[in-house]
Formats: C-alpha cells, sequence, structure tokens
C-alpha cells in the first residue's frame, strides 16, 4: 500500500469526536487544514479503494461499537467564512452556531433557528437541517463538492433535490465543502434576541447536559415522534449506558459510558414499542453506520 499521508491516524477511536461519546474505532481517521489536504486524502483513499466516512461533528449520527472501515475525514479544522454583501460563504467544517453568530454581527437575518443546532455547515446542508421554523433549504443557495472523480462540482440551488433531512449529498458521494448563504438585511438586537429566545426554549426542553445525538426520530405524517414516544410510557427506557430522555422523549442521552450499540439497540426497542401502542413506524433521523 502506497504510505498514507502524514495526518492520518490509524486505529483511531471515533468516541472522542462524537456527540454521542459513543463509536468504535475507525481504520484510519484525518482532520484535513485545508482544502488541498482534503482533496489529497480522497485521492489516496481513492487510490488504495478505501471507503471513505467525511463528519462534522458528529452531532446526527450513531457509530456501531465495531467502528468503521476504511479512511474517516473530520471537516471541523475547514472553517473560514467570507462575505459578499447580503451573503455568507462558509467552509463545511465551520460551526452553524458560529456562522449564525457572525450573520448576527454582520446585522444579517435567516440563520436564527440554526442558533443552537450543534453541527457543521457540512452537516446541515447533507442532512438539511431545520429547527424552530427554519431549515437549510431556506437560505443555502450554493454548495461546491469534491465529487467521486475528484472534480470540483457547484450545485445551485435547484441541483440540491432538497427534501425533509435530505439533499442530493445522500445520494451522488459528493464531498461538501463550501456553502453559499443568501440572507436578509436586519437589525442586530432583533436578531440576537430571536437567537436567545431559541436557546432558551432549548435548555428548558432538551437534555443538552447529557451526550445525546439530537432528535432521534423524523417527524411522522400526523405525529410528533417525542409525544409518541412520552405516551407510551418509554421515557427512562435504558439499554445499557443510553436511555430515552425524562426531560424531551425525542432525545436519547449517554448517561453511563453507553455504546453505538445501546443506542442502536434502544432506537430499535423504541421503534418496535411504538409501533405495537400505535401503528405508527418512526424512521430515524440520525445516521447509523459501522460494524455491529
Amino acid at each position: 500500500m502506497e504510505k498514507a499521508p502524514l495526518q492520518i491516524k490509524e486505529q483511531q477511536a471515533i468516541a472522542p469526536y462524537a456527540y454521542t461519546q459513543a463509536g468504535g474505532v475507525a481504520d484510519y481517521l484525518a482532520i484535513p487544514q485545508t482544502l488541498t489536504e482534503l482533496t489529497d486524502l480522497l485521492a489516496w483513499a481513492k487510490d488504495q479503494d478505501l471507503p471513505v466516512h467525511i463528519f462534522g461533528r458528529l452531532s446526527n449520527l450513531v457509530v456501531r461499537s465495531g467502528g468503521l472501515r476504511g479512511l474517516v475525514i473530520l471537516t471541523t479544522d475547514l472553517k473560514d467564512i467570507r462575505q459578499d454583501g447580503l451573503k455568507l460563504t462558509a467552509q463545511a467544517g465551520c460551526d452553524i452556531i458560529w456562522l449564525a453568530a457572525v450573520a448576527q454581527e454582520k446585522g444579517l437575518a435567516g440563520l436564527e433557528w440554526s442558533a443552537g443546532i450543534p453541527g457543521t455547515v457540512g452537516g446541515a446542508v447533507f442532512m438539511n437541517a431545520g429547527a424552530y421554523g427554519g431549515q437549510a433549504d431556506m437560505v443555502v443557495t450554493e454548495v461546491k463538492a469534491v465529487m467521486p472523480d475528484l472534480t470540483l462540482q457547484t450545485f445551485a440551488q435547484d441541483d440540491l433535490a432538497f427534501a425533509y433531512r435530505h439533499s442530493v449529498f445522500q445520494d451522488n458521494g459528493g464531498v461538501i465543502v463550501e456553502v453559499t448563504f443568501a440572507l436578509t438585511e436586519g437589525n442586530q438586537a432583533d436578531i440576537r434576541a430571536k437567537m436567545d429566545e431559541i436557546n432558551y426554549a432549548r435548555a428548558n426542553k432538551q437534555p443538552l447536559s447529557w451526550p445525546s445525538n439530537g432528535s432521534v426520530f423524523k417527524r411522522p405524517t400526523g405525529h410528533f415522534a417525542g409525544k409518541l414516544i412520552m405516551d407510551a410510557g418509554l421515557q427512562g427506557t435504558r439499554v445499557g449506558g443510553v436511555e430515552v430522555s425524562k426531560k424531551h422523549a425525542g432525545f436519547m442521552v449517554n448517561l453511563a459510558q453507553g455504546t453505538g450499540n445501546d443506542y442502536e439497540d434502544l432506537i430499535h426497542l423504541v421503534q418496535e414499542k411504538v409501533f405495537e401502542a400505535y401503528q405508527v413506524e418512526l424512521e430515524p433521523e440520525v445516521r447509523i453506520l459501522g460494524d455491529r
């Protein structure tokens, strides 16, 4: 095998990087500092015929205890932001919370909904993240991505195939590297007040003091996942170290060194019990990856 680039670490635990604080070992893991390094890593993995997994903060993800084969790339050091009038362009690893704060400082409105989302710009676009009445597809106008053939391709808004918790990048293998957001002129104080209101609501409703992967299930048609789980009496249900939050039934929290397998098993248990009670199928919003 051709020698790996210097920044690659072998047999690296994923848990320390994940919001769940769970997950097995990656064969290889790298955190590129530049877009050139990212492309070089992709080229190396392609040459070695290795699968590649691209993550930001791993905040909407369960990695099974058996870990991930191939190369894991974390984009978190790719976080530059630039402004062009009412537009902000951010690299994929930029925290969406930080981008919202920058927008507020510049008097740009449209990202208030993302003020408390613990993920990156790339992840927000990949999953078409949303909260509190806002969503990525409402403000994203252009995305640049490195495609499987290693070419850099620009996607206009109409090319992104946005849907509920979906984008074209879940289907085409493209690696998001840069995103442009079209915002509107606003008042700094009003924007800050809205962000504070959202963060206050989060702190009151969500179990932010424990590791979790955010809202676990997509919203089923005609229902709310959290209410179904609560009404089924599942709050406090536990598998290993992972529990259905007593504060918000839509969350699962890592209370005692829970594993990726604990998360997955608890997800399946909740799906089974909710279907038994209400004949509603809960579909995970979080991605579940890796070997058991």
